[in-house]
């Protein structure tokens, strides 16, 4: 009976386990598209203010 009971907690820690890492997983995908789209808008900027320096 204890066997069975740690091979359910097992599981139980395994799909939690693996459900922590997709959301991070997923997190970090967005938060790289924030940062590009960030990095877009200043790379745009400075673009910008250099056409209307020049």
């Amino acid at each position: 009976m204890t066997t069975q009971n740690t091979k359910t907690v097992s599981k139980l820690v395994s799909r939690f386990d693996n459900e922590l890492k997709k959301l991070i997983l997923q997190d970090l995908k967005a938060i790289n598209r924030t940062k590009n789209q960030v990095l877009d808008k200043i790379t745009n900027s400075v673009a910008v203010n250099r056409l209307s320096v020049a």
